[in-house]
């Protein structure tokens, strides 16, 4: 019989062999049915609490990514304070939409894979291969997503090289973009995008840019159902992330409930929110 290695204390053999510096390579060898593309799919659409709406801008200095905190199940609110903003790493962050449950899942798979990455190298990765890597398990989930249940991410963080904040969008099949200014993606992004569209400049302050993704869910969440705007009776507001050279910070609860309030307030007198100059 062979010894459990747990019973002597000692480590699987697997985890002392040196290997790829990719977690999702050793999962690949060593489990690979813990990889969300090697399970079974599900028979027929299935019906699952889908998060909506996320929105990201960039400004000198950084990048904001923001979030609504409503997941769906087909007419149904799910839940009303569902988390679809987390960091990647000290200077990434991520923001999902689609399939709550396997969202969530991929995020912490790509939290372990830039650990993973720089414990072994050494080094980290840049944001160019952070955002190939999520690419890579975007596409890894295409089985899931033919079946209803799709990951559609929004990735942005600090390029330390370039020293600014960047923004990538993805579709189902992990192809990536690059996006400029501002992105949006979900259930509400095209709402969402359009308001950010007449809003955005890049001279934007800090303060702006948290500003503007706050409108830009608050327009979303003014057309699109599956959007949660600010609800200041359960005291359930945004979720909004910024991310400079200083690292990744998410707004405090009294800093996003300020924002939220002081939007939800000026909409009192201009419900269609603040207008863009015609030229």
């Amino acid at each position: 019989m062979e010894a459990n290695p747990r019973s002597i204390g000692r480590l699987p053999a697997a985890f002392l062999t040196p290997g790829s510096s990719s977690f999702m390579d050793f999962l690949a060898d060593h489990s690979p049915e813990s990889l969300p593309g090697n399970r079974k799919l599900p028979d027929g659409i299935v019906e699952a609490p889908h998060g909506t709406t996320i929105v990201a801008a960039t400004f000198p200095g950084g990048v904001v990514l923001a979030g609504d905190r409503r997941a769906t199940m087909g007419n149904m609110i799910a839940q009303r304070d569902i988390e679809k903003v987390f960091p990647a790493d000290e200077y990434s962050a991520v923001g999902i939409a689609g399939t709550a449950g396997l969202a969530v899942e991929m995020v912490k798979l790509f939290q372990l894979e830039l650990e993973h990455f720089e414990k072994v190298e050494g080094a980290t990765l840049s944001l160019e291969g952070k955002a190939n890597r999520l690419s890579t398990m975007i596409r890894s989930n295409l089985g899931m997503a033919m079946q209803g249940l799709a990951v559609v991410p929004l990735f942005a963080g600090w390029d330390e090289g370039r020293e600014k904040g960047r923004i990538f969008s993805y579709d189902v099949t992990g192809g990536r973009s690059e996006e400029h200014g501002y992105a949006a993606t979900g259930s509400g992004s095209i709402f969402a995008r359009g308001s950010m569209k007449k809003l955005y400049r890049e001279d934007l302050t800090e303060q702006q840019a948290t500003t503007l993704v706050v409108q830009a869910l608050y327009d979303a969440a003014d057309d699109d159902s599956a959007t949660g705007g600010p609800d200041l009776a359960r005291r359930i507001f945004p979720i909004v992330t910024v991310i400079t050279d200083e690292g990744f910070r998410r707004l405090t609860e009294a800093e996003s409930s300020e924002l939220a309030r002081s939007v939800t307030e000026r909409r009192l007198e201009q419900p269609d929110g603040p207008r863009a100059a015609l030229l």
